[in-house]
Formats: C-alpha cells, sequence, structure tokens
C-alpha cells in the first residue's frame, strides 16, 4: 500500500515541479522531457530485467542443487545449536529450523524476491506453534528482524545490475555489503535478544556475536590499510573464491549423493526464469515515476538541499545523491532497486554515488514490505516489538553503509 502512495506522488510531484519551472522560465521543453524520461525508463527497466534473468536462474539452480545434495540439511544442522538459542520456543530438530535456513540462505545469497516463497512458508510453520494466532510470536519476530536486516554474503543481484551498467569490476562492493549488512543483522539481532529477555551471555550466541565482530574487524582494519585500488583487488579476489566456492560445494555434494546434478539445476533455473520475468512490471513501473521525478528537477532541488546539510554537519556532499536510496530502503525493495539503478545510470556505476547506492540495497531489506507480507500472510494484527528492533536494524546499516563507502571509495 504504501509503495502505491509513493508512485503517485513521485508522478504528480514531477508535474508540477515540471509546471513551475515552466512558469517561471517560460520553457515548455521541460513537459517533453519528462514524457521522454517515461520511454527512456521503461526501456532501461526491461532490459536490465532480462538481463537479469540468467544470474537469477544460474543461482537458483545452484540453490536446488544445494537443496537436493543436502548441502541446506548439513548447514541447518550446522546453525541448529545457535539458532534452538535465538528460537528457544521451537521444538528441537523442528522442520521449520531447514524452512527458515533455506530463506536466510537465499538472502545471504542476495536472490531478493526468491527468498520470499520460503520465507512465507516458515512463516506459516511457525504460525502452527504460535499459541495466540492473531498476536506475533517471539520467534516469528526473531525471524522476521533477521529476514529485515538483510544479511547479504553473496550480492548476486547487485553485481548482476552493476555488470549491466557497465561497471568496471561488478564485484567491488563485495567486502563493504558484506560489512554493512553485518552492522545492520548484529543490531537487530541483539535489540531482539533484549526484547525478548534472551541471554547475550549465552556462550552460543556471544560467542557468534564476536566471532561476527572480530572477522569484520578485521576486514575494516585491512581495509584502512589498503589503497583504492587493493581494496578493489582483495574484494573481487574474495568474491571469485566465495562464488566458485560455493559452486563447487554444491555440485560435488550433489554427485557424491548420486544426485541428477543437471536436471536439478534445470529445475531450479526455470523458477529463477519466472522470478526475473516477475520482476519486470515492477521494476519499470518505479523507474518510470523515478525517471518523471528526476527529469523534472526535483531529484536535483531534493539531492542539492540534503547536501547543503551534509555540508553544514562537515560530512561529503557527494553522497546526498544517495539519500534517496536510503529512504526508500526500508520502505520498498522494487523502490530502492529502481532509485540505486536510476542512480547508476545518472552518475555512473563506478561513481561515489553509485557505489554507495549499491552497499545501501545490500545492507538491509525492505522492512516494511517484510513486516507486511509474512505477518499479513498468516493473519498476525499484533506486531509486538518487531517494527523497532526491525527499524533499529535499518538504521545501523544505513549509517554504516554511508560510513563504509567513505572508507573504501572516497
Amino acid at each position: 500500500m504504501i509503495l502505491n502512495y509513493i508512485w503517485i506522488g513521485l508522478i504528480l510531484f514531477a508535474v508540477l515541479i515540471g509546471a513551475i519551472a515552466c512558469f517561471m522560465t517560460g520553457d515548455a521543453s521541460i513537459f517533453s522531457e519528462i514524457l521522454n524520461s517515461t520511454f527512456g525508463s521503461a526501456k532501461t527497466g526491461f532490459e536490465i530485467s532480462i538481463g537479469l534473468t540468467g544470474v537469477l536462474a544460474l543461482w537458483m539452480g545452484i540453490m536446488k542443487i544445494g537443496e537436493k545434495g543436502g548441502v541446506v540439511n548439513t548447514l541447518s544442522r550446522g546453525v541448529a545449536p545457535f539458532f534452538s538459542r535465538i528460537f528457544p520456543s521451537i521444538p528441537k530438530n523442528h522442520p521449520v529450523f531447514g524452512t527458515m535456513f533455506m530463506n536466510i540462505s537465499a538472502n545471504m545469497l542476495g536472490l531478493d524476491n526468491a527468498a520470499t516463497p520460503m520465507g512465507l512458508k516458515a512463516m506459516n510453520e511457525l504460525q502452527e506453534l504460535n499459541e495466540d494466532k492473531t498476536k506475533a510470536s517471539n520467534a516469528m519476530i526473531m525471524f522476521v528482524v533477521l529476514g529485515a536486516s538483510g544479511l547479504t554474503l553473496v550480492p548476486t543481484t547487485i553485481m548482476a545490475y552493476r555488470a549491466q551498467l557497465g561497471a568496471a569490476n561488478p564485484a567491488d562492493v563485495f567486502l563493504p555489503i558484506l560489512i554493512a549488512t553485518y552492522f545492520s543483522t548484529i543490531v537487530g539481532l541483539i535489540a531482539t535478544c533484549i526484547a525478548q529477555h534472551i541471554s547475550l551471555k549465552d556462550k552460543m550466541v556471544a560467542g557468534v556475536i564476536v566471532g561476527l565482530t572480530l572477522l569484520v574487524g578485521v576486514l575494516l582494519f585491512l581495509a584502512s590499510r589498503l589503497s583504492e585500488t587493493q581494496l578493489t583487488l582483495v574484494s573481487s579476489v574474495i568474491a571469485s573464491v566465495v562464488l566458485l566456492g560455493i559452486i563447487c560445494w554444491f555440485v560435488l555434494q550433489a554427485a557424491i549423493r548420486k544426485v541428477n546434478v543437471y536436471d536439478a539445476f534445470i529445475e531450479g533455473a526455470k523458477d529463477g526464469f519466472q522470478t526475473a520475468i516477475g520482476i519486470i512490471p515492477y521494476l519499470i513501473a518505479i523507474l518510470v515515476a523515478v525517471g518523471m521525478f528526476r527529469a523534472s528537477g526535483a531529484m536535483a532541488m531534493l539531492e542539492h538541499g540534503v547536501a547543503w546539510l551534509f555540508s553544514l554537519c562537515g560530512l561529503n556532499p557527494d553522497l546526498a545523491g544517495a539519500v534517496p536510496t536510503a529512504i526508500m530502503k526500508p520502505l520498498s525493495g522494487s523502490g530502492a532497486r529502481g532509485l540505486m539503478i536510476e542512480a547508476m545510470t545518472t552518475y555512473g556505476a563506478d561513481s561515489l554515488v553509485g557505489r554507495l547506492c549499491c552497499i545501501l540495497q545490500g545492507a538491509t531489506d525492505t522492512t516494511f514490505y517484510v513486516l507486511a507480507v509474512y505477518f499479513g500472510a498468516v493473519g498476525i494484527r499484533d506486531t509486538r516489538h518487531a517494527v523497532a528492533c526491525c527499524l533499529l536494524s535499518d538504521l545501523a546499516g544505513i549509517i554504516a553503509a554511508f560510513a563504509i563507502a567513505s572508507i573504501f571509495f572516497v
């Protein structure tokens, strides 16, 4: 619903600003520019969506191989001790652990919409365990917060968009996104643990938090010692090793278990194709609205205003161009994706703003979309502390994204 109002507002405000500009300058060509932007944006949205089809087909095919090869079950058993601590109300070895891990795995691989079906399945299984069917259980809230925090290990679709838009090295945002999403996830996890009286002194919970913190601390220390060129190289190498490692592991595990790897890949790839095709109308819709908003001059006014505020606060005004994406991200995934693409198209995929928008896109998920879809699907009306914990997670991820972009790319 909120995206409906955002979309209407962008279009009407664009026309209003265009009319004001025409009245003040006497130049009626602004209306032609706004209209032409709709055709250009629609074409861009279609081309990018089609280009994304191959990437989604690839990774959903790989995920299907991992699922049939038992990798997902293996990983699920591996995280079970930690999950049993943060989901204490769920019976041990309950099938929902595997479903939740599948959803989190899809998010970690940056597969966006592909994670939603598994998330809805997990919510239905959690609802079966829920005593009050209209009030969110602690397990539901923890699961939603972890999902909304957008934990991303491999930003697959973001790198695909960057490749489509001409980035010299699409993987150069790999480490920045990994670090930014750590902050959003860890803050969301800690906030939810405090709200649910889950002990942060528990050895398993504390061990995971400390371990992740040390890893990110090492990455930030290395980042502070390397030049931008070296950082880009290191990020690219790590991304390549991780991606190739995942593919080889999934394929070998499935082959050992005598799974028909090829057929499994085809089955998953078909789902990826359908997912990519389903994105097209949403991406075109938001790109058209944002294109009109920029063509009218309204986006420039917003960015100049934010840049002025940044300058007053002693911050880099060049970062202002990414603020619309930061604002949109908690509200709408497709909206933020459209703004990210629009920013890379306008400023360049390798510009500071273009890279920062990619980091913002990978740092968190779409809080209000996740809350509306996941809780709405099971009829939950009282979400309790879910919104507060999710928004804290978002804030941490956004602040981290701006800070990390300044370290890596300024």
